[in-house]
């Protein structure tokens, strides 16, 4: 890196400009340097408000991105809906370095690269196959049970991308929605009999490593709704989740931000499900929670600064997700209570529309006991619309 990272001049830019980028790009605001952001929307999203460096183009354009990068002095991933040769080819051309670095990235970049990439590292993962004909369907079905899930190989999210099916006719139906007859790769997953779905973020890069607690997400209708750190679960099998997270990430050489999500099964095994080249909704919790935030780690890591501490500030944090209540142009409403509950921490993300179900917003509160914390969080933003 030839510029000083600490000077004015020095510009990191993100790929992808939803509320992950826009909660990294006010802390790379802190440190006093500029912030570019590379859409491919042509609607305002919650960081273009923030910057005047702001590019549209296609993430299939390495011309786009090689433009976009030339214009910064690093870039950093927002999303994973980007293949690994584009961005090879992007940093090649522009001389711009991207960090996850490409052949991190290329390692994790869809669903069955990634299960292949920590099975083979020795990281126990849910059962999977790449399913291509109906036979293939009901031969899992037989082998690991119904239900099972199928999940689009790349660009899933909250909900979309995956879909949980009960028999053979409902995944020949789920297959064909997921692009499977588009030539679009799908994963069948055996349906764990889990415990608890937990959560851990490790930033990384040559300075060293620091991994956060081990969290627990709530999960409804494959959308995480809220998360309780530290996880209700054995100190053994939070530090385990925290060891399988390391792993993970030297096994990709990561060098960022890294979430990984695991099952915790009856048996009190632990199945690494997904991960995240990025920041995490599990990790929103550590703007406040954590005396160094995922985002501010996560700028740090890409920017080859020391990390910053992961403890905790409190004995329990807890976040909720706020999810839009209405279509409409977003406002929030009933937020008052919340807003007066002491260490209670609202963050809204600046998206213009509001649609049922869209994440929003979420809300932090800082306590004494989890269950009461949770419970008092719960309260405070019940009654919030937006």
């Amino acid at each position: 890196m030839n510029k000083n990272p600490l000077s004015a001049n020095f510009k990191m830019g993100f790929l992808g400009a939803g509320q992950l980028a826009r909660m990294s790009g006010l802390q790379a605001f802190r440190y006093g340097i500029q912030v570019g952001v590379f859409s491919d929307r042509n609607e305002n999203e919650p960081v273009q408000f923030m910057t005047p460096h702001s590019t549209t183009g296609s993430y299939d354009s390495v011309d786009d991105l090689a433009k976009f990068a030339k214009l910064c002095d690093v870039l950093t991933l927002e999303n994973e809906f980007i293949d690994s040769a584009v961005l090879r080819k992007a940093q090649e051309q522009s001389g711009t370095n991207i960090f996850p670095a490409p052949d991190s990235f290329a390692k994790i970049e869809n669903k069955l690269i990634e299960k292949r990439t920590f099975e083979n590292a020795g990281i126990p993962v849910t059962p999977y196959k790449l399913v291509k004909t109906v036979t293939d369907l009901k031969e899992f079905g037989q082998n690991y049970g119904w239900p099972y899930v199928l999940k689009s190989s790349k660009g899933g999210y909250d909900g979309y991308g995956n879909e949980t099916i009960q028999n053979l006719e409902e995944a020949k139906k789920a297959f064909n929605d997921l692009g499977g007859h588009d030539n679009h790769d799908i994963v069948a997953e055996a349906f764990v009999d889990f415990t608890h779905e937990l959560a851990v973020q490790v930033a990384r890069n040559e300075t060293g490593h620091v991994v956060y607690p081990c969290c627990e997400t709530v999960q409804e209708n494959h959308i995480c709704v809220a998360v309780k750190s530290p996880a209700p679960v054995a100190t053994s099998i939070q530090q385990k989740a925290q060891e399988l997270a390391v792993k993970a990430t030297e096994a990709i050489d990561g060098k960022g931000i890294f979430a990984y999500e695991f099952f915790l099964t009856k048996e009190g095994n632990l199945l690494l499900n997904e991960s995240a080249p990025r920041p995490h909704n599990s990790g929103h919790y550590t703007i406040e929670g954590c005396v160094t935030s995922q985002f501010e780690n996560h700028v740090r890591a890409v920017m080859g600064l020391p990390l910053g501490s992961s403890e905790l500030r409190a004995p329990a944090v807890a976040m909720i997700n706020l999810l839009g209540t209405d279509e409409r142009d977003t406002q929030v409403d009933n937020a008052l209570e919340a807003l007066t509950a002491s260490d209670g921490h609202l963050h809204v993300y600046g998206k213009l529309d509001s649609r049922p179900g869209r994440k929003m917003a979420h809300y932090t509160l800082l306590g004494n006991d989890m269950e009461s914390t949770y419970k008092k969080a719960q309260s405070l933003t019940d009654g919030i619309r937006i």
